[in-house]
């Protein structure tokens, strides 16, 4: 890859990137700085990298790089009791996209990474798996049971609208 491959690959990817970053972490300041981390590793490995598969190379690194920051973030937080009745809308509310955002931050972080990938930023099934490192079943498996739990979540249209 060149240096000029580098720079547009910043320029069409970031805005990307972030959204796909904030959407999982809920958190500018970490998103941006997973962002930066990702951009980081692919100047170091920048001849190893094509320039055709940079787009891919870089959302696998700032995925694996959010979920190192995911999974040393849980060796230092602590849990708390989850009432199950919370997670369910159960009120008249007519902004679907609040509630649509609510309900992706209650999913489990595969599911989440593997919903944003797919409807989000429009990957196939077998690129999330490159990315995240799961088969394409297991891709397939977590968008169902995800959009499963967004439709008992979100309810019938009528106690949204």
């Amino acid at each position: 890859m060149t240096t000029a491959e580098y720079n547009t690959c910043v320029d069409q990817h970031a805005d990307g990137v972030f959204r796909f970053i904030l959407k999982n972490m809920r958190d500018e300041d970490e998103a941006r700085d997973i962002v930066q981390d990702a951009f980081e590793k692919m100047w170091r490995n920048v001849d190893k990298i094509e320039g055709a598969k940079s787009k891919s190379y870089l959302f696998t690194t700032a995925y694996h790089t959010m979920i190192d920051r995911i999974r040393k973030k849980k060796h230092t937080s602590e849990y708390t009791e989850v009432n199950e009745d919370s997670l369910f809308h159960s009120e008249q509310y007519s902004d679907l996209k609040q509630i649509l955002n609510k309900a992706i931050n209650l999913l489990p972080d595969k599911q989440k990474a593997a919903l944003t990938l797919r409807d989000y930023e429009g990957y196939s099934y077998e690129e999330i798996g490159k990315i995240t490192g799961m088969s394409e079943s297991q891709v397939k498996v977590y968008i169902y049971r995800a959009r499963l739990f967004l439709k008992e979540y979100i309810g019938s249209m009528e106690k949204v609208i």
